[in-house]
């Protein structure tokens, strides 16, 4: 593809120790805050704009003094500026974490103007043209970016990333998928409060309580993983051939979304070789040593009573990276097994698998 080959071309000519300069917008937010703390001293990002909405003309550091989160020095002396595209001049990259009304119209408009735009929001992650991706899963979908560009007339490009309990559960669906060949999923999950940003839910309505209702969560866990391990057309991604039914409940943990799954599959489901098939699972991001890649992209534990979000949460070599599987066993004949996963939601499930297909993108020569 000639875009591809320029730009492979342009980061090629980048002076030895060039980053690319990136714009965290809403960047003062909870998961805004997680990519600039992530961003911080990557070989191949400097984040350059923070923007934000009350805080507007402060400095960063000052902004965000209630985290706890490590911020780097530069980006704390950053001065927040205004959402707008006006804000983002000499941007290379910009990293979308806003809420989903300003998204359906900012984002759009930023790709029209030429601007790289990588979202973990919501509103187009089901758009034909917009590849949805965890780089583990579907990297090929980023194919589809050239007749994106095409149709849409866009100078830029916009790419997704997928809701925080889709992401962690795509992971594990991919290599079931490949070798067992799902038929239903049934998921139950329990889903960590900052799922629902700052200030969330109301302290009175989460203590001592289990919330069986998160808006508009099962939707999103029942067709986003479908259009991730769906195939690359010539103009679209169709999406797998399966069921997934959710159940969705918030509870009174700080990080990390657990999630009960029932699976019915094509070939047997022996749990010694379901167990090894995750623990082998790779994906092009190791391949390729990015710098957000953990080793093991699925970490299997024995313990009888693991994961658990308070002990596993930041598991594997790049904390909150990789997924937690445990307590892996047949359901109820020889084509249906249970297992119960566990993922970071604001790092695996939001920052950290954006900067991850940044980085993806950044190999593949897609950014310029």
């Amino acid at each position: 593809m000639l875009i591809t080959a320029l730009a492979h071309l342009l980061i090629l000519g980048r002076p030895t120790g060039s980053k690319l300069k990136v714009a965290v917008l809403a960047a003062t937010g909870m998961v805004g805050q997680r990519y600039v703390s992530m961003l911080s001293n990557h070989p191949f990002f400097r984040v350059a704009v923070v923007t934000g909405q009350n805080s507007v003309g402060r400095k960063y550091g000052s902004a965000t003094a209630t985290s706890n989160l490590p911020i780097g020095k530069d980006a704390k002396g950053l001065t927040v500026k205004a959402t707008n595209a006006d804000a983002l001049d000499d941007v290379d990259v910009v990293f979308s974490p806003l809420p989903t009304d300003v998204a359906k119209t900012l984002e759009p408009e930023l790709a029209r103007a030429g601007f790289t735009v990588i979202t973990d929001a919501s509103p187009h992650r089901m758009d034909r043209l917009v590849p949805l991706i965890v780089p583990e899963v579907n990297p090929s979908h980023l194919g589809i970016l050239e007749q994106q560009r095409k149709v849409k007339k866009w100078k830029g490009l916009l790419v997704a990333t997928p809701n925080c309990t889709a992401a962690g559960l795509a992971l594990v669906l991919k290599p079931l998928h490949d070798t067992l060949k799902l038929k239903k999923v049934i998921v139950s999950t329990l889903q960590a409060v900052s799922g629902a940003g700052y200030p969330g839910v109301p302290s009175l309505d989460i203590i001592d309580n289990v919330i069986p209702f998160v808006k508009d969560e099962e939707e999103k866990v029942e067709t986003e993983p479908l259009r991730m391990l769906g195939e690359l057309g010539k103009d679209r991604i169709s999406p797998a051939k399966f069921d997934i039914s959710a159940m969705v409940h918030r509870v009174a943990t700080t990080d990390g979304h657990l999630e009960s799954l029932y699976v019915e599959t094509e070939e047997p489901f022996v749990p010694d070789k379901v167990e090894k098939i995750l623990k082998s699972f790779r994906g092009e991001p190791q391949k390729l040593k990015l710098p957000t890649a953990p080793a093991e992209p699925i970490i299997v534990s024995n313990l009888e009573a693991r994961p658990q979000p308070k002990l596993d949460r930041y598991a594997g070599t790049v904390p909150g990276m990789s997924v937690v599987v445990g307590r892996i066993r047949k359901g109820l004949d020889s084509r249906s097994g249970r297992l119960t996963l566990l993922s970071h939601n604001t790092i695996r499930g939001a920052a950290g698998s954006t900067i991850l297909t940044a980085e993806l993108m950044y190999r593949k020569g897609l950014l310029s």
